[in-house]
């Protein structure tokens, strides 16, 4: 297989993150270095798996997955269903949807959590927990949103996404007709009630199937998120200083704990997004 294959059915971008996989209630399993991180490996390849195996009820689809959590370094390649490639590492240029760029035509989030603030959700956050609310175009958004549009800039529609029921319910504010997989329910910030894993693979497996025959059925009913030009992100951090360090990075503008950019198009302010948040050091 190469790297740029022709292929005879569609591309589909699967983007994983950690914190709404199935059992994951506390950072320590998520987290390398933490008796419990291996566990959750597992169970994050596991869930891959099955919307790999939803997506390829067409044998000729060709797909590509990212791995968004932390260092992206999560999903474990000896046990990732090999008809698929996949993207790790940190530091990529579109981050957690690398690959979107790559004649994607539609994309599956798995795994994923509500906002910073987000009541009665799991380990909820926004890339950053130095980060307290992220605005786009004046529109509270995290990393849903922010995926959603830059997936969007590349005309790629989300197609479905897993996560606990918070997530879940942002998905569906930002991307109307998205279907979704509630695997968990959250009891506080660091418990919930989950689904069995088989019970959330088969969900996951079963849902991505129905998405991909709908979504060929009807491409124009899948909704593309697009973010109208210019493009402003704002950025409200835990403290003064981390904004303070943001600023440094040309064009941003500062007011107290929170900073402001604007750009072009969603994938500039995307980048320009990550670079403040990279800028900004709790430990200075």
């Amino acid at each position: 297989m190469t790297y740029n294959k022709e292929y005879e059915g569609m591309r589909y971008l699967i983007a994983a993150d950690m914190e709404g996989i199935t059992g994951v209630v506390t950072w320590n399993q998520v987290t390398t270095g933490n008796s419990d991180y291996e566990r959750f490996r597992k169970v994050m390849t596991g869930e891959v798996n099955a919307a790999i195996k939803g997506l390829m009820k067409d044998p000729l689809n060709d797909i590509v997955v990212t791995d968004g959590h932390g260092f992206g370094t999560n999903i474990l390649p000896e046990e990732l269903d090999q008809r698929v490639r996949l993207n790790s590492g940190y530091n990529t240029p579109l981050g957690m949807v690398q690959g979107v760029d790559n004649q994607v035509n539609a994309a599956v989030f798995i795994g994923y959590h509500a906002r910073m603030g987000t009541p009665n959700s799991v380990l909820d956050h926004t890339y950053s927990l130095n980060i307290a609310n992220v605005w786009l175009n004046e529109k509270l958004v995290g990393e849903i949103g922010l995926n959603a549009a830059l997936c969007g800039y590349y005309n790629v529609p989300v197609l479905m996404l897993s996560g606990d029921a918070m997530a879940c319910s942002e998905a569906r504010k930002w991307i109307p007709g998205i279907l979704t997989v509630e695997v968990k329910r959250s009891s506080g910030r660091t418990s919930s009630e989950s689904l069995s894993l088989e019970s959330a693979r088969q969900m996951i497996q079963q849902t991505c199937e129905y998405a991909l025959q709908r979504y060929k059925n009807d491409p124009a009913s899948a909704y593309i998120v697009k973010v109208e030009a210019p493009v402003r992100i704002s950025i409200e951090f835990s403290n003064s200083t981390l904004a303070e360090q943001a600023a440094l990075l040309p064009g941003v503008a500062r007011v107290g704990r929170r900073i402001d950019l604007a750009a072009e198009d969603m994938r500039t302010a995307y980048q320009t997004f990550r670079a403040c948040i990279r800028l900004a050091k709790s430990d200075l």
